[in-house]
């Protein structure tokens, strides 16, 4: 369901590891870079866990940590209260799906915009979630959600 993109920092760590002679500011580059790719490939791999395959425990599991902290004014902070904040929601909305339109990361942030689908049926929302990752876990979120309108003053879409 998710469409993975090639991002700058993913095509900065491929070329950067290219086997160029590197000096050490090079290498601290490639290092660099390196983690914000796989930052980026956790974040996506862990939206698609829990939104798209709905595997809570696994999710929990291998992509949340302690403390988790909420900036989101509805949720609670930690890990066990996010997931007692989202069950509901699946559970009101059981085919929703996410399709992510890009993602970026810079140090131990990812932002990932997608089409939020509730149900297959009507405009969504479209978001932006900000992760922070320790130890290749989210252990702090920010997001930004809106419904996606039905009419628009320009001919843009959101995503």
């Amino acid at each position: 369901m998710l469409k993975w993109l090639a991002t700058g920092a993913a095509l900065a760590a491929l070329t950067a590891l290219g086997g160029c002679e590197q000096n050490a500011g090079d290498s601290a580059l490639a290092k660099q870079a390196a983690l914000e790719a796989a930052n980026e490939e956790k974040a996506l791999y862990c939206f698609d866990l829990l939104f798209n395959q709905q595997e809570f425990e696994k999710s929990e599991e291998e992509c949340w940590g302690e403390p988790y902290i909420q900036h989101n004014p509805h949720a609670p902070d930690g890990k066990d209260a996010m997931f007692a904040h989202m069950r509901p929601i699946f559970e009101q909305y059981p085919d929703l799906q996410i399709y992510v339109k890009r993602v970026a990361a810079v140090d131990d942030l990812v932002w990932i915009h997608y089409h939020s689908l509730p149900t297959p049926e009507g405009p969504g929302l479209a978001a932006v979630d900000i992760v922070r990752l320790k130890d290749g876990k989210f252990v702090e979120h920010w997001d930004v959600v809106q419904p996606v309108p039905e009419e628009s003053a320009n001919e843009n879409t959101m995503f």
